[in-house]
């Protein structure tokens, strides 16, 4: 298919593209690089032999989105455009609503005009608000504790209400957990401008020497160890995640599908300083900070409807995150150094 990725350039899209090359499929990469790089799309093209066209476009911008699809032929989206750090969104959560909300809006106006009804839309975990169980599977009831999770639950009840309406569209949504690593050559990886909102890329800078210590946000939860707990998947199996449903969503007839993708596994936040510290024989200094508004406890997925819908599960552990992700930094600082 000829397939446009809204915030193309960013980690989680960039993976995907790779993925969804590797399988024959046409990319078109539509990004306002407001947290990413022209040059990745480049470093895409290097690890996969393809070519991606970059529109740089906002997407709250109807008109740029229709004529994207018009000239490259789209055929389906795969939407990952938005902002996305949680206490950022608590300080501005008007921000969050506009580009978040109005963006996703514009966007599947533009697919209608244009007659592209299939999309996957990147969706959260932060959509389960604070657990009521463990493991959350899709059946958990919704809520939010924060802005960011509440666009993302807004736009997940906005696709269902459209496909509702017209069940000649095939949406899915994928409920992230918490993407982390790289690609294996290390020349994608989690970049952010400035400084990062997830864990890998802040303990990478700190093994790096980038910055000088990891803050670590809430000690006294109800946890192993008082620090928060996550599910974190691999950003290969993630990219796998997408292949998987985009090719689910053309045999399945129904016009909405939600799918989590998390590994079912829950590690502390110092569980993981621990595993980057032992697999990459490198120190990360950290201190214990107050909680962040909006976080919870734990939040760890059920994936048994991806196994058995998608044919997909995770298959990349904790090592395999932190090398990857390290990996990413050096390569990155080599870069940068020859620059």
């Amino acid at each position: 298919m000829k397939i446009l990725l809204t915030g193309g350039a960013g980690y989680i899209g960039s993976h995907t593209a790779v993925a969804l090359a590797a399988l024959g499929h046409e990319l078109v990469c539509f990004d306002n690089l407001s947290n990413s790089s022209a040059d990745v799309i480049e470093r895409v093209e290097s690890i996969s032999g393809a070519s991606f066209p970059l529109v740089v476009g906002d997407i709250r911008d109807g008109d740029g989105l229709r004529q994207a699809m018009t000239d490259h032929g789209v055929e389906a989206v795969v939407h990952f455009a938005g902002l996305k750090a949680v206490g950022e969104s608590v300080a501005d959560p008007v921000r969050y609503y506009d580009n978040n909300v109005v963006g996703t809006l514009a966007l599947v106006g533009a697919m209608a005009d244009c007659a592209v009804k299939t999309l996957v839309f990147s969706s959260s975990a932060t959509v389960y608000g604070q657990p009521q169980y463990l493991p959350l599977d899709e059946n958990h009831p919704t809520s939010a504790t924060n802005p960011y999770g509440r666009t993302k639950l807004m736009i997940e009840e906005m696709l269902a209400d459209i496909a509702a309406a017209d069940p000649a569209w095939r949406i899915g949504i994928l409920r992230y957990f918490n993407p982390v690593g790289a690609h294996d050559s290390g020349m994608i990886g989690e970049d952010p401008n400035g400084i990062p909102n997830n864990l890998m890329p802040y303990i990478s800078r700190v093994a790096g020497g980038r910055l000088p210590e990891l803050s670590v946000f809430g000690a006294d939860y109800d946890t192993p160890d008082g620090t928060g707990v996550r599910d974190y998947v691999h950003i290969l199996d993630l990219a796998a995640g997408h292949a998987a449903a985009l090719g689910a969503l053309a045999k399945l007839d129904r016009p909405l599908s939600i799918w989590n993708l998390g590994t079912g596994q829950g590690y502390s936040v110092l569980d993981m300083v621990a595993a980057f510290e032992r697999v990459n024989a490198v120190k990360v200094p950290y201190r214990l900070s107050p909680r962040r508004a909006g976080d919870v406890a734990s939040c760890f997925a059920s994936p048994d409807k991806a196994k058995a819908e998608l044919a997909w599960e995770a298959s990349r552990g904790l090592d395999a995150m932190c090398a990857s992700s390290w990996t990413f930094e050096r390569a990155r600082a080599m870069r940068n150094t020859k620059a």
